[in-house]
């Protein structure tokens, strides 16, 4: 990719725009109403971070006259807006949603070769956290999350003498009924947590598997984080009904989320002390 190529860059940049405008616009609104994805507001910014810290090699790349675009490139950002049309006609969101990233690798593959489709892996893997997990895995994620919850919250109590029944991911105490609903399963740390692995990693460990080590730390400890947070509502409850709702039950989630992340940056510690010994 050389200079002359930066107009045309620029022109696909904005047909991209044009073109998925109503789809990022609902995608936006999305994040503004789903709890779950409310962490979609920073990835942008961040991914555009890490693209301004690479600007030095990109620069590189746009000077070399042999890393010829690929033709391949163009093929794929095509098949991009196919995929939106067919995914806006079958009425699946997931599939027409996406579409937008794979026509975005399509462009950077067409423009800077193969080069710069590997400069800019990273932040483009940060972008699948703009979209939402398809409806039929939601749905068959957050049900098991919601009853392991339940279970580990109701052997934690009665080993902490708090007599509890539980009916599925219904836990009946003797002051109060928690019920461990979808917006309860830990889904919504797990996606968050999930998104900052990525981030900490980036910046203070260059190794990438050290990322990926991260990235699979969090389903473990959100899970745990989450199951911590229905006992300490359980055990709240039977002393004050109001602990169980409200401000404080928000305020409990972000105190376990912090903790959750705590115990994140101590793996990376905890990785990085075996693998000096070793």
């Amino acid at each position: 990719m050389n200079k002359n190529t930066v107009p045309l860059g620029l022109l696909l940049a904005g047909l991209l725009l044009a073109c998925y405008a109503p789809l990022l616009a609902g995608l936006a609104r999305q994040w503004s109403t789903d709890p779950d994805m409310s962490h979609g507001f920073f990835v942008l910014p961040v991914a555009g971070y890490v693209v301004w810290r690479r600007r030095a090699e990109l620069s590189a790349v746009t000077q070399l006259a042999s890393d010829a675009p690929t033709w391949w490139g163009f093929a794929i950002a095509a098949w991009g807006a196919v995929q939106m049309l067919l995914g806006t006609l079958g009425a699946q969101v997931f599939i027409a949603r996406t579409a937008f990233l794979v026509s975005l690798i399509g462009a950077v593959l067409f423009l800077g070769g193969t080069r710069m489709l590997r400069i800019l892996a990273f932040p483009l893997l940060l972008l699948l956290f703009l979209f939402p997990i398809p409806a039929m895995v939601y749905a068959r994620v957050t049900l098991p999350l919601q009853i392991f919850a339940s279970a580990t919250a109701e052997t934690i109590l009665n080993w902490a003498g708090i007599p509890v029944l539980r009916d599925g991911n219904i836990l009946e105490l003797a002051h109060q009924r928690l019920s461990v609903v979808e917006a309860c399963s830990g889904i919504r740390s797990l996606l968050s947590l999930s998104f900052l692995a990525l981030i900490y990693g980036y910046f203070f460990d260059r190794k990438v598997w050290m990322r990926w080590v991260l990235l699979a730390a969090t389903i473990p400890i959100a899970i745990a984080a989450n199951a911590a947070r229905v006992t300490m509502t359980g055990v709240l409850g039977e002393y004050s009904a109001g602990l169980a709702h409200g401000a404080f039950h928000l305020f409990e989630g972000w105190v376990l989320f912090v903790v959750a992340l705590g115990l994140l940056i101590a793996v990376h510690q905890l990785c990085r002390n075996v693998r000096r010994l070793s």
